[in-house]
């Protein structure tokens, strides 16, 4: 069992929601480049990986959060294809930008619900100045209330898919041709 960090500041994704996810991305998991932005106890990423993904980065800023995660890692003995980003999620993003040699498949975002402008400003960037963060083809899933309607769509990224599960929801994003021409 993976530990939590203590408070509410965190909120990790619920084991129903995590299996749900897990089945929708089975067929795009094995040999994926997967991004676990709000990283938190980083169960997504790990679950990632323990699911055939090549590589995980996992992105967190709060320093409890982050010694948990580094202790769930460890505890697993899992000791390669992860890397550990502290700080900010735009901060990361604009770090690497179009950098990246090969993009990230699979992105998973999950802020804290209290900050919800984080949403837009991710997708946003997503959808716009870091939208080469993302490979072709790649997917981006928000985890967010299921009563935080996200719109459907964020510069060059198009709402694909909209779960719902208890009081939570997932939305999938993808980049399309029609919003890249609009």
């Amino acid at each position: 069992m993976l530990e939590a960090p203590a408070g509410l500041a965190t909120r990790p994704t619920s084991d129903r929601l995590r299996e749900t996810l897990f089945n929708v991305l089975a067929p795009r998991i094995e040999g994926a480049r997967f991004l676990d932005l709000y990283a938190g106890s980083g169960a997504v990423g790990i679950e990632a990986l323990s699911r055939g993904a090549e590589q995980a980065v996992f992105v967190e800023r709060a320093p409890e959060a982050l010694k948990v995660l580094r202790g769930n890692l460890e505890k697993l003995g899992i000791r390669e294809g992860f890397r550990v980003e502290a700080g900010s999620v735009v901060g990361y993003l604009k770090k690497i930008g179009v950098k990246t040699e090969r993009g990230f498949d699979l992105v998973f975002l999950d802020p804290p619900y209290e900050a919800a402008e984080e949403y837009a400003n991710v997708l946003g960037m997503f959808g716009g100045a870091a939208a080469g963060v993302l490979s072709q083809g790649g997917v981006v899933i928000a985890e967010h209330r299921r009563k935080e309607k996200l719109s459907e769509r964020y510069g060059s990224l198009g709402r694909t898919r909209l779960l719902e599960q208890g009081d939570a929801a997932l939305s999938f994003y993808a980049a399309s041709a029609v919003a890249a021409t609009e």
